[in-house]
């Protein structure tokens, strides 16, 4: 299954979306891949051409031709992770590209905790996915930090059809490397944190799995949400930060008590941790 989120630059919070589940489609024998899931996914019909403002982000398996096609159709902005090894025509073209004319860089110099680092910009627009007449055309652009003395600390290349202007590269890079929030901040979450996401309990039962997988989802869901919205919530989150221990004082607590809402146990918690309430939390 494939399990996008909305994520964004300095933004911790990923909030998720509605699966889209990889299976056998009718007609078909064969489990589909996930470039076909994320194609029936990103269709004028579903979630994502509904909204407005959204750039989707990718890693570099999605960021092939066919997707790329399907975005630009639909159309929405994409911004993807570009590799050598899986785009030779595009990086082929990229080696004939002059400094200046068509190939641009800029450099930033900062200071973080452990020396000086340079940040690396460079970019060009049109290049081909691939060598067909009626290939996708993309912009390039790339990330490399490196050290004082020339070392590489991180190298990030990427493939969108937005527009790159010498002041947004840092801008657009940014919002590319929003992608990794998704693996860390979401499905780390689901995997490491009390969510049993490696353990879908529906063995046997067809739909089951997913039905489950879903659930969880929407857990998650209304645990982010209440993170950012509930003041109460987030205050016993600062106090015992680890989800697994918030999961084993509510079964604890529900099994021996009852309470008369949601914000009676909240309260009941955080009187018992002693944390004073602010006055007008909700």
């Amino acid at each position: 299954m494939l399990t996008p989120g909305i994520g964004a630059p300095g933004q911790q919070k990923v909030i998720p979306l509605p699966p889209e589940f990889s299976v056998p489609q009718a007609g078909q024998d064969k489990q589909e891949c996930e470039n076909a899931a994320a194609n029936r996914g990103l269709r004028p019909s579903a979630q994502f051409s509904r909204a407005t403002g959204i750039t989707v982000l990718g890693d570099e398996l999605y960021s092939h031709h066919p997707l790329c096609e399907g975005l630009s159709a639909a159309p929405l902005p994409f911004i993807l992770v570009c590799k050598p090894a899986s785009h030779p025509t595009l990086y082929e073209q990229l080696v004939h590209r002059a400094v200046g004319k068509d190939l641009h860089h800029v450099s930033h110099r900062y200071h973080p905790t452990k020396g000086l680092a340079i940040d690396t910009y460079r970019y060009a627009p049109q290049l081909p996915l691939r060598t067909t007449a009626d290939a996708v055309h993309g912009k390039w652009c790339e990330l490399t930090v490196t050290t004082a003395q020339g070392t590489c600390l991180s190298h990030k290349a990427f493939v969108t059809q937005e527009p790159i202007p010498k002041k947004n590269v840092a801008s657009l890079v940014a919002a590319g490397r929003t992608r990794w929030k998704v693996e860390n901040e979401h499905n780390t979450t689901l995997k490491t944190t009390g969510y049993h996401w490696e353990h879908t309990f529906g063995h046997g039962q067809p739909h089951l799995a997913a039905l489950l997988a879903t659930c969880n989802l929407l857990a998650v869901l209304l645990h982010t949400l209440l993170d950012l919205l509930a003041a109460k919530y987030r205050l016993r989150r600062r106090t015992l930060v680890s989800r697994k221990t918030f999961f084993d004082d509510l079964r604890a607590l529900t099994r021996y008590l009852c309470f008369a809402s949601w914000a009676h146990l909240l309260d009941f918690r955080l009187q018992g941790l002693e944390v004073a309430l602010p006055l007008d939390s909700t």
